[in-house]
């Protein structure tokens, strides 16, 4: 099978390739040997998240004090 690069670094995959993996809309992305290596890949929720989170500085030990302030009682 053959694809195509574009002017915008996007590449379409054949549609006999896609059909061969369950349906998904993500592949984690790794060249390897001169190779570009696709594997499917399924977001949870709870990874956006975690990324979000990761993102915005905020550690496992700021989510678990904000659990213990918001379970405080007045």
């Amino acid at each position: 099978m053959l694809a195509k690069m574009t002017s915008k670094n996007q590449i379409t995959l054949p549609k006999a390739a896609i059909q061969q993996v369950a349906s998904t809309q993500y592949f984690e992305v790794e060249a390897k040997d001169g190779r570009i290596i696709l594997t499917p890949v399924r977001l949870q929720k709870a990874d956006a998240v975690r990324e979000k989170l990761a993102a915005m500085g905020i550690g496992e030990e700021d989510v678990a004090d904000a659990v213990r302030w918001a379970r405080q009682r007045d």
